[in-house]
């Protein structure tokens, strides 16, 4: 047995909210939309992956979700436009990556990153 696909799903009455974030800002694919749930993905092969912390390291708060990216520069700038407020960062950890904390339109803490050596 193999796992697949691991979906996380959040709790709105807001799906379209989700789009602003998610697609607009992430520039994800709009999958699947039934008006009660909305899924947004992308076709690239991803590593399956489930954390547990007791922090987020440098002592931030745990995110709810951790999104790599291929540019972070462009994203900051795309939050910035969205007129997103970072909670953390950006910031070169440690452990390889530089990254940043902002809040989707759900109020998740999402931790978007970039390892160091994949950055352009």
């Amino acid at each position: 047995m193999k796992v697949r696909r691991i979906v996380h799903n959040i709790a709105t009455t807001d799906t379209a909210a989700a789009q602003r974030f998610y697609r607009d800002v992430l520039g994800l694919d709009l999958w699947m939309d039934h008006g009660w749930i909305a899924t947004y993905g992308a076709h690239e092969q991803m590593d399956v992956q489930i954390s547990f912390a007791s922090e987020g390291g440098s002592g931030t708060p745990v995110p709810d979700l951790s999104i790599e990216v291929d540019d972070l520069d462009e994203v900051l700038e795309r939050i910035g436009s969205a007129g997103m407020a970072i909670e953390y960062g950006p910031a070169n950890e440690p452990w390889g990556v530089r990254r940043f904390y902002v809040r989707d339109p759900f109020g998740k803490l999402i931790n978007i990153l970039a390892h160091v050596s994949s950055e352009k």
